[in-house]
């Protein structure tokens, strides 16, 4: 009998609520992917890449021209200057960066911090590199960061920290004053930084993003990840970028060589060519995602579910004890699904000792206003 070298992992929350939300014919708000098109510009630049013959090997570190476009794109927004044959690199999917990143840092022992509610892609990577994760739990009710509670948690096998801002499930904000407290904190330690920045650019109401490529010390030792897949509405390309120092990124390059060696040839293409011919996507980004989180929150504000509009990422949480507070958020979930027609993701998944008192579920905006319109008709109603 073959022993699990993940004992504890199942089949994802995402990947149930999804089944189940087919199965039962719901309106699918729980996994986080859009219900509407990519540009058709970009759909376009495809199929003109694949005619053009280009479906060969990218190169390991991706297409020059798309790591000069992302490079570009960072000293725009982040005003710092990165090299795209050194500091770049494509990857099919920011999970896959991830898990390169942690194989790169984590040794047999060591120990990295994340920050609960997480994403459950973080503890298997670690584990599966010989490490361990301590779960530092954000506060409650606005996800911010216990930072005595960090400080404690750090001892001599501490070797990484993961961030996620925009956060999800919670949709919070690390602000640059976090970032500063971070550095100081690690400043004399042997610590690294992965950054899961994919929602980088869903970020509402004229706030800037705090990147950690916007901050010269924490860079240093950092991985910075994002995703063409959030931000060009096509996550079923899978395909991101991971940027980092040269030294970081050479180590993070020998796992990914081994784990995919590249990404999809023509969709690389096809990113390079909108990327420089849309720039105004990116700008126009935060006002097309908030005016649909304002159009579910506006239509939810007259049921029984309590929320703060989510201040970045396109997830919406909402309080439910108003209603059934004797089910816990997995069977909530579950109810809403099977009796409302309306899926969704309970947040408890996303820790490894969920509070008690935690009756939050976690609804997905990024959807047609008339998917919309529909789901928040069914919840006023619950």
């Amino acid at each position: 009998m073959l022993a699990s070298k993940l004992p504890n992992v199942g089949t994802t929350i995402f990947t149930r609520m999804s089944q189940l939300a087919a199965e039962v014919g719901a309106l699918n708000l729980s996994q986080g992917f859009p219900d509407f098109d990519s540009p058709a510009p970009l759909r376009e630049a495809v199929s003109r890449h694949i005619a053009a013959g280009h479906n060969q090997y990218a190169p390991m570190t991706g297409l020059p021209v798309l790591r000069q476009q992302v490079a570009a794109k960072i000293r725009g927004l982040y005003g710092r200057e990165v090299d795209a044959d050194s500091e770049v690199t494509i990857v099919p999917g920011a999970t896959e960066a991830i898990f390169c990143a942690v194989q790169a840092l984590i040794r047999a022992g060591d120990e990295a911090i994340v920050l609960d509610p997480c994403y459950d892609s973080y503890e298997p990577s670690v584990e599966l590199a010989g490490g361990r994760c301590v779960h530092v739990p954000l506060s409650l009710p606005d996800f911010t960061i216990d930072w005595q509670r960090l400080a404690d948690a750090i001892g001599p096998r501490t070797r990484l920290i993961f961030l996620n801002s925009p956060h999800n499930p919670s949709g919070a904000l690390i602000a640059r004053e976090d970032l500063d407290r971070l550095a100081a904190l690690i400043r004399d330690r042997d610590i690294y930084v992965i950054s899961d920045e994919v929602y980088e650019h869903l970020v509402y109401d004229g706030v800037a993003h705090a990147s950690v490529l916007a901050h010269e010390e924490l860079y240093q030792r950092a991985f910075v990840v994002s995703s063409f897949g959030k931000t060009y509405h096509v996550t079923g390309w899978k395909t991101g970028y991971v940027v980092a120092p040269p030294a970081l990124s050479a180590e993070l390059r020998k796992i990914h060589q081994y784990v995919t060696f590249c990404g999809v040839t023509p969709l690389q293409h096809a990113l390079a060519d909108f990327m420089a011919e849309h720039p105004e996507h990116i700008a126009e980004l935060p006002a097309f995602y908030q005016r649909k989180r304002d159009l579910f929150c506006d239509l939810l504000a007259g049921s029984r579910f309590r929320f703060r509009r989510a201040a970045g990422t396109y997830f919406q949480l909402a309080d439910y004890s108003a209603i059934r507070p004797d089910l816990d958020d997995v069977a909530m979930a579950e109810w809403l699904t099977r009796e409302h027609g309306v899926a969704a993701i309970p947040v408890s998944v996303f820790y490894q000792e969920p509070p008690r008192e935690l009756r939050l579920v976690r609804f997905c905006f990024a959807k047609r206003e008339d998917t919309l319109r529909q789901a928040a008709e069914r919840l006023c109603l619950v």
